[in-house]
């Protein structure tokens, strides 16, 4: 049986990566074998209560198509990506299993990563890093940074030899493992077959689109979200993520409620950047016009480049007039 590649929607804030999901796994049902099933790769949207501020799509929305790693954690829980990994890689192997298509989308790039690459989270020896910063401590972190340069040179580096706490914890892993540290940072190698698509548009659009959103976000009760949730606890993971922190500071006196949305904006925006920083250095992803009016066949036709017949995928491309 052919062996369908997973298909990543990765890119910017605002662009509608969570609605071409969707309306992909709409279409991919239809004429796969089974049903397409989405995987959920944005760190916050793992959380129960952050709706409106994480643009999570409701049941409505999601017309049905199954998603996965949605509402999985209490807010005042910590999010870590060792655990979303574990986790989301087992979706994925129990969607293969049943002959069905995973469509992740996301735009936390680490999470993303953490699920399509090659990428390993060696544990921790407190007793060992104990005495590494210790060390450090007393001999500074220069002394430590030539000692991993002899153990592991290309960890070196990467590495600044300022950076204590990234030299510790490469020591540490070197110690621990026997390895070097180098071998467990993330490789640019997926560990299943993978598409990636991105979706982008110029930057003014995505500013005003950026603006549109948290105008709708505060209109549909974003304040009011945020403050039955810090009544019930958030974690230290669920406090800083944007749209929340901004408010939780507007709680504590520290800004006004025009200052906080002018706040939930411009953070928005520079996520948004961010985000594209990050998704802008991995040549494998296939970029996108998030505003085409031919979108879905535009996606489709992408992941037919790579995969020329998935089972369907391109009948479904033809059948959409592409």
């Amino acid at each position: 049986m052919h062996t369908l590649p997973v298909i990543a929607i990765v890119g910017p804030t605002a662009t509608g990566k969570s609605d071409l999901a969707v309306a992909l796994a709409q279409v991919l049902t239809g004429e796969m074998p089974g049903p397409a099933e989405v995987v959920n790769a944005d760190a916050f949207q793992l959380y129960r209560g952050m709706d409106i501020g994480t643009a999570k799509l409701d049941l409505e929305a999601r017309h049905g198509v199954i998603h996965h790693q949605i509402d999985v954690l209490d807010p005042a829980q910590d999010a870590s990506v060792a655990r979303y990994q574990e986790s989301a890689r087992n979706d994925l192997s129990a969607i293969a299993a049943r002959g069905r298509r995973a469509v992740v989308v996301g735009g936390s790039g680490l999470y993303v990563r953490a699920l399509l690459d090659e990428m390993e989270f060696p544990g921790t020896e407190p007793t060992v890093r104990a005495a590494l910063e210790a060390e450090a401590h007393q001999v500074g972190s220069g002394v430590l940074h030539a000692r991993l340069a002899q153990l592991d040179p290309p960890a070196a580096e990467r590495i600044d030899s300022a950076n204590t706490r990234r030299i510790v914890r490469a020591l540490e892993v070197i110690e621990i493992t026997g390895r070097p540290f180098s071998a467990t940072l993330p490789q640019m190698k997926y560990v299943r077959s993978t598409v990636q698509l991105g979706l982008d548009c110029d930057r003014a659009a995505l500013d005003a689109r950026v603006a549109q959103r948290v105008e709708s976000m505060w209109a549909q009760g974003l304040v009011e979200e945020v403050r039955a949730l810090a009544a019930r606890g958030m974690g230290r993971t669920a406090r800083r993520a944007v749209g929340y922190v901004e408010i939780l500071a507007h709680f504590a006196g520290e800004l006004s409620a025009d200052e906080a949305k002018a706040a939930i904006i411009t953070n928005t925006r520079r996520l948004a950047r961010k985000q594209m920083g990050w998704f802008g250095r991995d040549p494998r992803i296939r970029w996108l016009d998030s505003r085409s009016p031919t979108l879905v066949a535009d996606a489709l036709a992408a992941v037919t480049d790579v995969d020329p017949d998935p089972e369907g995928t391109a009948s479904v491309r033809r059948s959409l007039g592409s």
